[in-house]
């Protein structure tokens, strides 16, 4: 099936029945098989995950959400998906009525999560076939799609799913559930938040897909997040890995999950906006990495990071221990952005938001003797120049910018920093770092 694009379209696509004309405009232009996966409409998931925390908000959230989704789609209760429709809010109410009695029963939690997609294949396929496309609604679990993990996963289970697709499923035009799968158990699991994109990818590979489309309410993957006050071009060209560490800072135009399962075989993602102009060339093209090309394409900063300086009583076994730690630190999906280790210490540099459960980690292995604050980390994406990076900071190190060097990769180049305005550093970093210059 390597002629399929794989058409992901997000929440922010799905806010109301205008953004079916779009899409309904964009899939009748394909030329070859189409294969659509969705996120739940815009705002639904949120309402499902407040109704599953907060029982008293339970009591509107069928009507609430039924108003929205016939709001989307007018009559669908009418149509031939009226049955799926009717049932899948039977069983959200029956999953509010067991979480009632035991809050903490995953499997009614997941059930009542996961409605959202369900809803959402529901009222896009029904759409689309006002318009004369054949579509019709997919669960993802229900064709054979596998996650790596019980209740919840990281990963899809490309193998797995490979050998359990229904393939049957897949005439005219399937709209599949993102963000669930079949867990390990056989039971209905879901990824992290966001995961949608992840599970448009896996789907991508597992059907050996020409490329897939995430389809977004913003023009590609920007140089620097908007969310620091500095408007900045789309980046026409970012490797897989350049486009995972971007992600995983604070470029949440995709999941940093999304490249895993297209990255080995090199099926390219565009990033496109629902609301553009449909051009030839995609604002933002994610494929195979190009490391020689060494040019800076982006400034990713997270906030508020920590680094944790632990001693080493035990030299002989020091890389037994530090290895030890790194496994248990990758079985809570905690990202180390700096390992360093010496015969006396041992620095890891995490997110404060993950500090607790890193300090517990750590601190069954070695004795941690400090931990050091910083406002943000910053990473110079498309580059391994340290030089080159120095020689342009040079214009603003000050007392109130300074910052001091992390680390390198074969992509980057990070720093960590105290400033009290991050907006302020941001601003200033890219009028410097994205000059014109010959260096």
């Amino acid at each position: 099936m390597n002629d399929v694009t794989i058409h992901k379209f997000g929440g922010s696509c799905l806010r109301d029945s205008s953004d079916i004309e779009l899409i309904a405009k964009i899939i009748k232009s394909q030329r070859c098989k189409t294969v659509i996966v969705v996120s739940a409409l815009w705002g639904a998931t949120d309402r499902l995950l407040r109704a599953a925390n907060e029982p008293r908000y339970a009591t509107r959230l069928v009507s609430d959400l039924r108003k929205q989704h016939l709001r989307f789609s007018p009559k669908i209760n009418e149509s031939i998906f009226s049955e799926k429709f009717n049932n899948v809010f039977l069983g959200i109410e029956k999953s509010l009525f067991n979480l009632s009695k035991n809050p903490h029963n995953d499997v009614d939690v997941n059930t009542l999560l996961a409605a959202g997609e369900r809803l959402s294949a529901l009222v896009v396929a029904n759409e689309l076939r006002k318009q004369g496309l054949d579509t019709h609604p997919v669960g993802s679990e229900d064709i054979g799609i596998c996650l790596d993990g019980s209740n919840t996963a990281s990963s899809v289970d490309i193998e797995k799913s490979i050998q359990t697709l229904d393939k049957t499923a897949f005439v005219g035009i399937p709209v599949i559930t993102g963000w669930f799968g079949e867990g390990k158990d056989g039971k209905l699991a879901l990824l992290s938040r966001g995961g949608s994109d992840h599970s448009a990818a896996a789907i991508a590979r597992i059907l050996d897909a020409k490329k897939l489309i995430l389809w977004k309410d913003v023009d590609g993957v920007l140089s620097i997040n908007p969310r620091w006050g500095v408007n900045t071009k789309p980046i026409p060209y970012l490797g897989y890995d350049e486009a995972r560490e971007l992600s995983r800072l604070d470029a949440p135009v995709i999941h940093h999950t999304t490249v895993i399962p297209v990255k080995d075989i090199g099926i390219p993602i565009e990033i496109r906006n629902l609301h553009s102009a449909f051009e030839t060339n995609a604002p933002t093209v994610i494929g195979p990495n190009i490391i020689e090309s060494n040019q800076l394409k982006a400034i990713g900063c997270m906030r508020s990071i920590a680094k944790i300086t632990a001693e080493v009583g035990d030299y002989t076994n020091q890389s037994k221990i530090l290895g030890q730690i790194l496994i248990l630190l990758d079985q809570e999906n905690i990202t180390c952005w700096s390992v360093e280790s010496s015969p006396s210490k041992i620095d890891i540099v995490v997110s404060q938001q993950q500090l607790q459960t890193v300090e517990s980690i750590i601190g069954k292995k070695l004795h941690i003797s400090n931990v050091e604050f910083y406002s943000c980390l910053i990473s110079f994406i498309g580059t391994n120049n340290k030089q080159v990076i120095d020689q342009r900071l040079s214009n603003i190190n000050s007392r109130e910018m300074e910052l001091t060097y992390l680390n390198s990769t074969s992509l980057s180049v990070q720093y960590i920093a105290n400033t009290e305005d991050i907006k302020k550093l941001m601003k200033s970093l890219s009028q410097i770092v994205f000059k014109k210059s010959s260096a």
